[in-house]
This record gives C-alpha cells, sequence and structure tokens, in this order.
C-alpha cells in the first residue's frame, strides 16, 4: 500500500534510539526524508547514515537538547536549511521521572516542563509556517498511558504528559485551517531500552533476570501479557503521516495492549 510519504521531511526529536528510531525507520522505509534530533552526536551520526543508506534517503542529523530555546532553534534551521522545511513533526523526546510531589524540587518539575512540553510548542512554532508554505502537515506527539491513568512513583512524568496531550488537541484546533493535522499517541509498555537498562538495574542483585521482571510488569498491567516492540509502535505513527489518516484530527490514540482501565 502506498502511504503518499515518499520524499516528505519528518522532523523527529529523540530520534537516535528507542521509539524515535523506530519511527524513523518506518518513515524511511516508505520513502520520507528525514532531520532526526539527540544529544548523543556520536550515536546519532552513526544511526543517521544507517538509516539513509538502508533506505536511500537523506538524513539529517542535528546533536542538540531539545529542551532548550537553542535546541529546537537549531533543528528548525537544519530543516530549512536542508529541505527548506518540514512536513512532518514527530515530538517523541522524553525520560521517565521517579520522585514524590512533597520532595520534588522546582528545578527537576522545570527541566520535565521544557522537555516535555515546551520542546512541542516551539518546534510548532516554528515549524508550522513553513508547511503553511508547503500545502499542509503532520505533527504527532508520543505522550503516554500515564496522561491519564498516573503510575505513582513519577507525578512529573505524568502531568507533563498530560499537559502535552492537551497541548496537541488545542494545536490541533488552532492549525487545521492550515491542513495541518496534529494527533497524540499514548502508548502503553514498549520495549525500549530505557526499560532493559532500568530492569536490569533493578534485578541486578537478584541474579539478572530482567527479561522475567518485564514480564512480571507486563502481566500485571497489560492483559495483552507483554510489551511491544518499538517497531509495533511506529507502525500506527508511519499511519498518522499517511495520506490513509486524514480525517483523524484532535484525537488521542492509545496503544496499549488493553492496558488502559477506562472505556
Amino acid at each position: 500500500m502506498d502511504l503518499g510519504l515518499r520524499d516528505k521531511v519528518a522532523v523527529i526529536t529523540g530520534g537516535s534510539i528507542g521509539i524515535g528510531l523506530a519511527v524513523a525507520e518506518g518513515l524511511a522505509a516508505e520513502g520520507a526524508h528525514l532531520v532526526l534530533a539527540a544529544r548523543q552526536a556520536d550515536r546519532l551520526q552513526a544511526e543517521a547514515e544507517r538509516v539513509a543508506a538502508q533506505h536511500g534517503v537523506r538524513a539529517v542529523p542535528v546533536a542538540c537538547d531539545v529542551a532548550t530555546p537553542e535546541g529546537a532553534a537549531e533543528i528548525i534551521a537544519a530543516a530549512e536549511s536542508a529541505f527548506g522545511g518540514a512536513d512532518i513533526l514527530i515530538n517523541n523526546a522524553g525520560t521517565g521521572s521517579n520522585e514524590t510531589i512533597m520532595e520534588a524540587p522546582d528545578e527537576k518539575w522545570q527541566s520535565y516542563w521544557e522537555l516535555h512540553v515546551m520542546a512541542a510548542v516551539r518546534l510548532a512554532r516554528g515549524l508550522v509556517p513553513g508547511m503553511r508554505r508547503r500545502g499542509g502537515g503532520v505533527i504527532l506527539h508520543n505522550a503516554s498511558i500515564c496522561a491519564v491513568q498516573p503510575l505513582w512513583y513519577e507525578p512529573i512524568y505524568n502531568v507533563t504528559k498530560a499537559a502535552l496531550m492537551m497541548f496537541s488537541k488545542t494545536l490541533a484546533n488552532e492549525v487545521i485551517k492550515d491542513n495541518i493535522r496534529v494527533n497524540c499517541i499514548n502508548p502503553g509498555l514498549i520495549l525500549t531500552p530505557d526499560w532493559k537498562k532500568t530492569a536490569t538495574q533493578l534485578t541486578a542483585d537478584t541474579g539478572g533476570d530482567w527479561e522475567g521482571y518485564l514480564a512480571g510488569v507486563a502481566r500485571e498491567h497489560a492483559p495483552i501479557d507483554r510489551f511491544a516492540s518499538p517497531e509495533e509502535l511506529a507502525n500506527f505513527f508511519v499511519f498518522l503521516c499517511s495520506d490513509k489518516a486524514t480525517y483523524c484530527v484532535g484525537s488521542t490514540y492509545f496503544v496499549d495492549g488493553g492496558m488502559l482501565k477506562t472505556v
């Protein structure tokens, strides 16, 4: 099936690993060119070169901190310089947290707000004008099931991802007149390197069975009884970017293996 993505330009934050890299691969397989942003320059460069060579597309790496105004500006400038703008923006960069509300300092709240919310705001402000010139576009926000079904140990993550979900909805209403479709995706359990790292650390003193630990997490939370691969989630991102999803506007989609407990 032709998804109408050939020669489109996609900006992806957190694009050198995990979900972001899987989305990059999925879009590149459909012929889309990429602007990949991440903090670790060496890994980013290597992955950009690999994906470009494998799929015959261009992939421009931008090593920066998207949580800063300067980082967002670098991404916007790179897309404009290399491609004259972008057709797709995937706001994916993010990370989990671990704190209590009573003990977390203001600085931690602010850092997550900058990463999960303001990065998306700044990139929208910078890239939407170019999307208008190009006749439209797609913006997707990678939030989390925790935006509506919080986990007790990461209140800052829960709150900022909820804010990202609301930003997605309000942005969608503002820019649909420009033929720019905005949607939000709330994943459940996705087997990213971060999950593997955490599970390895938690089981280091009890035999190191990180796979068994994650199997227990899946049993507890997901009726499907397993984690998804980043590629499974990326398939949904690619669909929402495509011309097969032209009536999908301002919605939040759960890709969670049944983890959400409400209707």
